[in-house]
């Protein structure tokens, strides 16, 4: 089959179209003919050689696909050949071919392009298991979400909305705030040209945010802090500003605030079959019913991953850009 591979660690010129094996699905594991494949910035990530592969992962990129099941291993009861299905992959999904394990598909509604389906289930599992389960966001409560226009970032500000809360998001322009602002954030603050805790405590005053939704970091992390109301919780998904800042930790203790955060891939194929399905109970209503949006920025043939990668890495995209490998 065709794949794009990482030829060494490097830019994205490194990802070079090959031929590879296509792989053979385990006993519980089916085999998906991809139709298109989401591009996300741990492929990124991979490609510069900055993100250790767990085990037993594919050294291929791309962790969501959309396509049609070809083949079940001997253990699967999910999923029947034929099916049309959207998955969250162990990597591989940049390939005519990946397999995935059963307890990590959805059925893909009809409601659903190619392209929207193939860019939904990495955000749709990131933000209900760290927005919703680890950090509890309820109905009536406000939220802070950075990173707003992203992919991740627009699933956030619409499944928060559709719970009910208070959303605020930042964005690096004009123009990303308003797409934030569409998607229905009740705030949008363009951190480029305001300072947005600031502009947030002129909002809704000072200390008065219940969730921080954070995939910044660096210099945001005491921000974010002052930021959060008692009882508040602060969820970290990313380090895009970098992962080690000076923190005063006493306002933790004294607004008794709690503080998690997790990455997806690593996790245990059980636990993310029990993130699967929460979101396939809480999220995929949404997604069929056409509530949930699923903003596609561009598409690019599999052979020009490197460029989705480049516009990737400029941060000059809204919402998600897709592979379209047939």
């Amino acid at each position: 089959m065709k794949a794009m591979s990482i030829s060494e660690p490097g830019g994205p010129e490194v990802l070079t179209l090959s031929e590879v094996s296509t792989p053979t699905p385990s006993a519980h594991e089916v085999l998906i003919k991809v139709a298109a494949a989401g591009v996300n910035r741990p492929d990124c990530l991979q490609r510069q050689g900055l993100y250790p592969l767990p085990p037993g992962a594919s050294p291929l990129p791309g962790l969501e696909i959309a396509g049609e099941v070809v083949e079940c291993g001997a253990n699967v009861t999910q999923w029947r050949t034929g099916e049309r299905v959207i998955a969250l992959t162990h990597g591989g999904g940049y390939a005519e071919y990946c397999v995935a394990n059963e307890g990590h598909c959805l059925p893909w509604p009809e409601a659903l392009g190619t392209a929207e389906a193939a860019a939904v289930a990495e955000t749709s599992f990131t933000v209900q298991s760290n927005l919703f389960t680890r950090a509890g966001l309820t109905a009536g409560e406000r939220v802070l979400i950075h990173g707003g226009s992203s992919g991740i970032g627009a699933t956030a500000i619409q499944l928060a909305k559709l719970s009910g809360a208070w959303v605020a998001t930042t964005a690096g322009s004009d123009e990303k705030c308003e797409f934030c602002t569409a998607l229905g954030a009740d705030l949008a603050i363009n951190y480029k040209t305001n300072d947005w805790l600031a502009t947030l405590t002129e909002a809704v005053g000072e200390s008065a945010i219940n969730v921080v939704f954070d995939m910044v970091a660096g210099p945001y992390v005491m921000k974010n802090v002052k930021a959060l109301a008692e009882d508040g919780r602060y969820s970290m998904i990313a380090f895009l500003l970098g992962p080690k800042v000076d923190v005063n930790f006493a306002p933790i203790l004294t607004k008794r605030l709690c503080v998690t955060g997790s990455t997806l891939r690593p996790q245990s194929i059980e636990k993310k079959t029990q993130i699967r399905d929460s979101v396939q109970a809480e999220v995929w209503p949404h997604v069929e019913s056409g509530a949930l949006k699923i903003p596609i920025f561009r598409t690019f043939a599999l052979a020009e991953a490197a460029a989705a990668h480049t516009l990737m890495e400029s941060s000059q995209h809204m919402g998600k850009i897709v592979l379209e490998v047939v």
